[in-house]
């Protein structure tokens, strides 16, 4: 699998066939400007975003025809397994900004987890519906997600081998929201990437838990 980081809680995803997915397209200019982000020009089999808000699903603005899943719940696209598991967007059912869907994607080496703007730290029975974790993309800059302590619980939780943090403050992103470094405080390894894209296999998953800052290519 090659993960490759645009910015904010979009990524891209390709499998070893070649299938090629987009996670949470943001819309470049939305929200008044705060998203400063220049667009994704890239094409893809397949967009699925957590839900619908500019910073998430702009799947619209993904050139081509790709296939589109917003809160997907179970589909196959070329080499990925995608499935949804529902949670909200607050800490209060969904009350204040709705529902959230965190995304499973398993291309049958590894399975990567993209928990979109999650709000809350997870039940049990929705750390058993989202199963094993290979690979954590988690929001950390709080205010509109989980915090960087509430993150730290969801990696915990979750028990990934691999956590690749989102969602945080960076001049391209001017929300009130927090950078990334107290979270990255709470973890014990911690790689600082000087690349956008990394390649990932099962057979080299690290032996213990690992944090990639990857640098935004957008």
């Amino acid at each position: 699998m090659k993960l490759t980081y645009y910015g904010h809680s979009s990524f891209l995803v390709e499998a070893a066939d070649g299938t090629r997915v987009i996670i949470d397209p943001y819309r470049s200019g939305a929200f008044n400007g705060a998203v400063k982000l220049s667009p994704i020009a890239e094409t893809a089999d397949a967009v699925v975003a957590s839900h619908e808000h500019d910073d998430h699903g702009a799947a619209d603005t993904i050139p081509g025809e790709p296939q589109v899943f917003i809160h997907p719940t179970s589909a196959t696209v070329g080499g990925w397994s995608i499935t949804g598991v529902d949670v909200a967007h607050d800490g209060e059912g969904g009350r204040s900004r709705g529902r959230n869907t965190i995304v499973v994607l398993d291309d049958g080496d590894v399975r990567l987890v993209h928990v979109g703007d999650l709000g809350h730290i997870l039940a049990p029975e929705t750390v058993a519906a989202v199963g094993r974790v290979d690979v954590l993309l988690v929001p950390v800059g709080g205010f509109f997600t989980i915090d960087h302590a509430q993150a730290a619980q969801v990696v915990e939780s979750l028990a990934p081998r691999i956590v690749v943090p989102m969602h945080y403050k960076t001049p391209k992103i001017d929300f009130p929201i927090s950078a990334v470094d107290p979270f990255l405080g709470t973890q014990a390894r911690v790689e600082r990437k000087d690349t956008s894209t990394v390649e990932i296999t099962g057979a080299a998953l690290p032996a213990e838990r690992v944090t990639y800052l990857l640098r935004p290519s957008r």
